[in-house]
This record gives C-alpha cells, structure tokens and sequence, in this order.
C-alpha cells in the first residue's frame, strides 16, 4: 500500500487551524441578510390561546413576524434518516400547542439581532397552561396527552398517543422461563442513563437564498444535507427540484446536526420575504431547542449456570424522547440490536419497552445512538453477575461473547413486527484480542481484585466490551464520481458528510490508494446536492465503510477507462497494457497520464473520463472493543479521578492511524464526560444546564493517560479490510469506570453520571 495505512493530516486541518472562512457563516456577506429569530415558550405543555403581533410588527426594521396561523400546517420529523423515516411525523413549524420550555412559538424577521430581539420583547402570548408530563416513568397512562392531535407513521412503530408512547421494540429468543430455571445465579437491576447534550462547538445555524432562477438554496451546517433537502421539501410543500442544499465545513455535530432545526425557518422566511436570510442559534438555544440523548432507565435480570455461562437475560426498558419522536425507535432499538449481540450463548432472552413522549428537550441522535445506554446497563449487570459468582469479568465474558465465525443470537430472534431476522455471520471479530491486550496494557492481573490503599486513597480496575456497527444494512447508500482533469490531478465528488472527522482525507486516500496517485492528486468537493451525487450522510459510522466502497467504485471505474483510452492512443491491446499512476505502457511504447489527459480533453477521441461508483450492502460488520479504566478514590470524600484508560478496538485495518487516533480518543473523552461530568438538568421543565457555566464537559486537565490500541484485524467486506472506528469507542467508560468505582470502595452506582455525592451516599447504605 502507497497512501492506505499511513497517518495523513486532514487535507483542510492548517487552513481551518488558521481561521480561514470555510464554515456556514462566512461563506457569504451577510449584510443583507435578514435575521430571523424565534419566540419561545416558557411553559412545558400549554395551548396557545391568543397571539397578538401588533406593536412587534410597527418596530422599525421589523419585516414580518410569523405565528402558527400563517405557516403550513404539514407534519414532518426533523429527524436526518433513509426515507420511508422510521421516526413519527409529529413536528409542526408552529403549532397552537407548545411541549417544552423552548418549543417554537413565533418567527421574526428583522434588518438587524438587535431589532428581531426587541420586537421578540413586544409579542404578546396569552397560553392555557397544561399540566406537564415530566418523568417517564410514570408518562404511560398519565392524564395529559403530549400529542392529541395523533401522529403519522411512515413505518409502524408501535404510537400510542393517548398513552403517550411514541414506539414501542419487542425481541425475543427461546424459553425464558426454562432458562432461568437452569441458572445458579440470577441478579436484577434497574440502571439509568442521563440525557446528554452535544455541545458541538458551532451551535447549528443556516442561511437560506433565491438563486437566478429562483430556486432555494440553503447553507447549512448539517450532517445529511441530501435528507435536508427532502425533508425540507415536504414540510415547505415545493419540489426538491426548486431546493439546494449546500454543506460547508462543519465545526463538530456528534449526531445533533443528524436533524433539521434552523433550515425551515430561513427557506420558511426567504419564500415568504424574497429575500435572504440567516438563522444562528445562541449556545442556549443549542441546549434547551435542539436534542439531547435519550434518557433510558433498564431493568436487566441476568442468569448464569456454575460454569459462567450466561443463559438468559431479560430486559425491561423505558427511552425518553422528549416532546417529539425523532430518532425514538431506532435509538431505542440499537440498545437492543447492537448490545445483545455481544452475548450468543444465551438459551434465551426477552427484550421489551416503550419510548415515551415527555414534555422536555427531544432526544435525538447523539454518537452511540442507543448503544451507549444500552452497554452501561448490560455491561453493569455483568459485572454485577461476576462479582457475586466470583469470577474475573474478563474471563465471564471470554466465556460469553460472540467469536469470529458465529452468529449473532439476537437476528435468530422475532420482533415486534413478526418477521424472523436473517442470521448474521460474524466475518471479522477480534474482541478475544482486544481483551487480551487490554488486560496486558492496564495490568490487570497485578490490579484486579488487589486494591491498592495509600491512606485515605483506594484504587479500582473496570472493564466493559462494546461493539457497534459500520452503516445501516440494506438502508445506507453512499456513491462518489471521479473526475479526470489535464494535467492528469483527479476531483473526487461525493455526497459523504465530513463533520470534522477526515472523512474527506480517509476518502482521498481510498482514490489516490486504487488510482496509484499521490493524495496531493485527488481534490475533494464534498456535499452539495446540486454538484455531488447522493450520500446518506455522516451518521451510523457509515462513512469508510460505505462511501469508502462506493469511492472503489469509482476509482476502479475511472481507472479501466484510463487504461483503455491509454492503450488506444499507443495502439497496443488494453490486455496487452498496465496503468501505474503515472503512465499507461505496453514493453517500450507508453503515454503519460498528464498526456493522455491532455489529448482527451483538447486532441484526439475528445471526451471528459468520469468514474462512477455507489454501494449498498446487506451487511453492518461491527468493530468491537475492550474497555479498561482505573481509579483513584478518596474514601472520606468521594472524590476520585481516573488515572489510566486503555481501549483496546478492532476496527478493521486503519485506514490513516492518525485520525482513527483522534476519532477514539475523542470518542472515549466524551465517554468519560457522560460517565462522571455530564448531566442535562431539569427543574419543573426548565432546563437549568443550559450554559458552559452550568454543563460541564471534560477540559484538557481532566483528561487522563488514554492508551488505544488498534488490534490487527481486516474486514473483507470493507474498503482495503476497514470498517468503523468513530462510535464504538463512546460506549465502555461508563460501565468501565463505574466497576472501577465499585472495586475500589464496594459501592455501586447504578445511575449515572457517577458522582463524590452518589459514592458517599452509598457508603451510607443509599441506593445510587
């Protein structure tokens, strides 16, 4: 390999490092933009009764203000998913009823932040408050109804609105009953997950125009701009072909921008106006109006025989959606799919629950999409089920999970929907390494079990697996054109969505690696749905695996044409000739690329060479990964402080081992911020986290010695053997660090974020 498996920089990393303009607002002069903002409701639940406009609308430099009464009355889902979407059409521009402290109420237009605000301060609102639905636990069957109004489903997810469920999973496996018969230990949990914010360092925001011809044309910061583009469409009632959808750079998304947010107010104001406009959300409003991930509380019984052999899990679970069903039932069904499918030696298992609506911030997609949640609880309960049967956790789960070569037991289970899932043969599976190494590289032998007390300070060893998936199987597509230039240099187009991941290095380096080309010879043009051909977009660590294979496509595509159109101009046979990269030769006789190029373009057998390439594929090849904390605890305060993490993955074969790098390590970072920091915070509705000030991510000073090591493994599904790397790191250090907490002090904490208060609280004998 020339390019595959060497550590490039992001082809866009020292511009964007020395402030160059690349991101949504600074691609135009927005002088003449109108700005828009948005009135919000200060109530939880409450109807509309009255709004009155008037003296908002006699302001100078007011343009117009909007209410429920003047925009289209279509339901969509903001949610960025594969269309049939699998989420409820249950969001309104406006509606007469709001459903969180933050819900959309009113859109001003004015000539200025400074007007649009004031007029903000002159809209009158006279609201019939409604008694909230605040905690999911108790929203089924509570005497408010979220959504009274009824949903759309696209696909059947199981809505029930007078009982505000927004969907409900069920999957099932063998004879519960009888399995648990023949297990001698048996432990039963509950274990909540927190909501989380994204807190993406560029808040979501757009701007919208009319192009010459008088079609639509919106930047925006997003992830999917091709499922923006038709969403958009629906919910404005215009063809897609009067849209375009224009991605810039993106500063950072992490699932939160998988969605439509500001984009339907400045289309909505740039129709009705004639004129251009822009949309920034303030770091507030990125908080309290857009996604959080979904909180999940799971009872998890889990059953082992004497040998250690896990024979049956049950599992109870609730997911909060929030005010709106976006992202409700896949999320809620990937902490089913991809969580037990980590175990196969189950006789069986029953996985049930509902996603309900509440009247607080939607949850959304957020990287781990369902698996984080899903992991800390059955990771805990493993651990929970090692520690009473008095087994090492690594070695219960070296007897547990899923081998190279075998099948994943859930997709021999039925669902909800009645349909048998096809069985999933696992090609590509290294996690008995990742354990192995990881052990080595904590020390695990030396530490577990052996807490080291230095005065008042103990320190404890975790672990937790995780796997995840490479794109949405059968679903995802992904396609890319190559285009052949003079002096023999490549443009590579392509839907795929970089959020600031290098997926448009990774992507070059796929072409330069099939074309035999220096990177500096392929330029990239990424996401624009009038230039670029359709891509799913960056969710669902899709981007390597599928827009890698379709960037094959093409390249092997562009390179044959290269070939023949070489041999033609040396008059040799095409089976007679080799392509280097430089040259096509045939013994002594041989044209340069740039030559040929040339000639094709300006000479002889005029024509423009284009690659063409897209993928789909029925498979999802996971990666998989170990997960190792260690802590140190002070006994008489609870404070502690995570002195090594060691990830041990098998992602495939890396791709560029310096991004893959920056991908785990800021994926585990973020883990660790969900584990211990993070905590999305309500009072009576109101978020109260919703500033830097109040919602704390981990700084630079509280990150601790991180080790990741990629385990030597080749998909062959994958482009050059990879798959995924960028989710699957989110997801071991909750339950890794909570076991760590747990073996140095003896106390569990079974909600999270682990806590000094929750560690003292359970030496106290509460429960945490």
């Amino acid at each position: 390999m020339k390019v595959i498996g060497k550590s490039y920089d992001k082809k866009d990393g020292l511009r964007l490092a020395m402030g160059a303009p690349a991101y949504t607002e600074d691609l135009y002069d927005t002088k003449e933009y109108l700005t828009v903002k948005l009135l919000r409701s200060p109530h939880p639940f409450a109807k509309i009764v009255s709004i009155d406009t008037s003296a908002a609308l006699e302001l100078e430099g007011v343009v117009a203000v909007y209410t429920h009464h003047d925009v289209p009355k279509t339901q969509y889902t903001r949610a960025g998913q594969n269309y049939p979407e699998p989420s409820n059409y249950d969001k309104r521009m406006l509606d007469e009823y709001v459903r969180y402290v933050g819900d959309e109420v009113a859109i001003i237009a004015a000539e200025t932040e400074r007007v649009a605000e004031e007029a903000m301060k002159l809209i009158k609102v006279e609201y019939e408050v409604l008694e909230p639905v605040l905690d999911s636990e108790t929203a089924i069957g509570h005497p408010s109804v979220i959504h009274p109004e009824g949903v759309v489903e696209k696909i059947p997810s199981g809505v029930d609105v007078e009982n505000n469920i927004a969907a409900t999973y069920v999957l099932a496996y063998g004879n519960l009953d009888e399995a648990f018969s023949n297990c001698t230990h048996v432990v039963e949990h509950k274990y909540y997950t927190q909501a989380q914010a994204h807190v993406m360092m560029e808040t979501h925001r757009s701007n919208a125009h009319l192009d010459a011809y008088d079609r639509l044309v919106v930047t925006t910061s997003t992830q999917v701009p091709f499922h923006a583009r038709r969403i958009l469409a629906h919910a404005l009632s215009i063809p897609v072909a009067k849209i375009r959808v224009i991605k810039p750079r993106i500063g950072g998304g992490f699932g939160g921008k998988q969605a439509l947010h500001t984009e339907f107010y400045t289309a909505f104001v740039t129709l009705k106006t004639g004129r251009p406009s822009m949309l920034t959300y303030t770091r507030k409003e990125a908080f309290e109006s857009t996604y959080t991930r979904h909180p999940m509380v799971f009872t998890y019984k889990v059953g082992a025989d004497e040998n250690g052999i896990i024979r049956a899990i049950k599992v109870n679970g609730i997911s909060d959606t929030g005010a709106y069903g976006e992202h409700a039932r896949t999320v809620f069904s990937a902490a089913c799919l991809k969580v037990l499918s980590m175990y196969n030696k189950m006789d069986a298992f029953d996985f049930e629950g509902n996603v309900v609506y509440t009247n607080r911030t939607p949850g959304g997609a957020l990287r781990g999409y369902g698996t984080t949640q899903g992991v800390f609880a059955i990771e805990s309960a493993i651990n929970e089920l090692a520690h009473e049967m008095k087994f090492d956790p690594c070695r219960i789960r070296e007897l547990n999970h899923t081998q190279e070569g075998e099948t994943h037991l859930v997709y021999r289970a039925s669902g909800s929907d009645g349909v048998k899932k096809p069985i999933k043969l696992i090609e590509n599976n290294k996690m008995s390494t990742c354990i192995e190494h990881g052990k080595k590289l904590i020390g695990w032998d030396e530490k577990y079990g052996k807490p080291m007390v230095n005065g008042n300070k103990a320190r404890g060893v975790g672990m937790a697996l995780s796997m995840q998936g490479s794109g949405i199987p059968s679903i995802d597509m992904g396609a890319a054109i190559i285009k052949l230039n003079e002096d023999g240099s490549f443009n590579l187009m392509m839907g795929a969505t970089d959020l600031g991941t290098g997926s448009d290095t990774v992507l070059a380096q796929i072409a330069a690696e099939v074309l035999s080309v220096p990177l500096d010879k392929i330029s990239v043009h990424s996401s624009d749905t009038d230039v670029t051909p359709f891509d799913v977009g960056a969710y669902a660590s899709s981007t390597t695996y599928i827009t890698g294979t379709a960037v094959v496509n093409a390249a092997e595509d562009i390179r044959s044409q290269i070939l023949a159109e070489g041999a033609m101009m040396i008059e040799e046979a095409p089976e007679q000739c080799e392509y280097d990269g430089e040259r096509v030769f045939c013994g002594e006789k041989s044209i340069n690329l740039a030559d040929l190029a040339m000639k094709l373009l300006y000479v002889k057998n005029q024509k423009q060479l284009v690659g063409h390439g897209s993928h789909v594929t029925e498979k999802s090849p996971p990666p998989f990964l170990a997960g190792f904390a260690e802590v140190e605890v002070d006994l008489d305060t609870g404070e502690f402080e995570i002195i090594d993490y060691v990830a041990s993955v098998d992602g495939g074969a890396i791709l560029n081992p310096k991004l893959a790098l920056i991908q785990m390590e800021g994926g585990l970072v973020q883990g660790m911020g969900m584990a211990v920091f993070e905590d999305v915070k309500f009072i009576d509705g109101k978020l109260k986290t919703n500033s830097l000030l109040e919602y704390k991510i981990p700084t630079r000073s509280d990150v601790p010695k991180i080790t990741v090591d990629f385990v030597e493994s080749y998909e062959p599904s994958g482009p050059f053997g990879g798959k995924s790397v960028g989710e699957v790191c989110i997801n071991t250090p909750s339950p890794a660090i909570a076991d760590a907490i747990f073996n140095a002090t003896g106390v569990r904490v079974r909600k999270l974020p682990v806590t000094p208060e929750k560690i003292i609280l359970g030496k106290l004998g509460h429960d945490v």
